[in-house]
């Protein structure tokens, strides 16, 4: 009986540890974009979009109301300190391409590679964490 009874409660103090474990390495924050735009050759719709980091696969992910992508982040230009999420966008006249995620002091890679030729002014949604 007792060891049945310390069993289980060593299982809860993993379960608990596995579940804060699992909630730390997720972090996820919600952004406006008041345009559309596009990532790769899919074009995304205004909108909120949650930008969700996942600190054991160092990915982030962009998750819409119908479409998802994730991308592998790597250090970035920023400081170490920067704790904001930033989109950046590349605006090419009326329309918008996704060039890079910001989380905290790590970055995607240009993610619109195919708008390198073109002149283009950039845009970033801004949210402080």
């Amino acid at each position: 009986m007792q060891n049945t009874l310390r069993s289980l409660v060593l299982a809860s103090v993993v379960l608990a540890t596995a579940a804060f474990t699992a909630q730390t390495a997720m972090a996820a924050t919600i952004l406006n974009v008041p345009f559309t735009f596009t990532v790769g050759n899919q074009t995304l719709p205004a909108g909120h979009y949650t930008v969700v980091r996942d600190n054991s696969s160092n990915a982030v992910k962009l998750v819409g109301a119908t479409r998802s992508f994730t991308w592998v982040i790597h250090p970035g230009d920023a400081a170490p300190s920067d704790q904001r999420v930033i989109l950046k966008f590349d605006d090419l006249g009326s329309a918008h391409a996704l060039r890079a995620i910001q989380y905290g002091s790590m970055t995607t890679s240009q993610l619109d590679k195919k708008e390198l030729s073109q002149q283009g002014q950039s845009s970033e949604i801004v949210l402080g964490k």
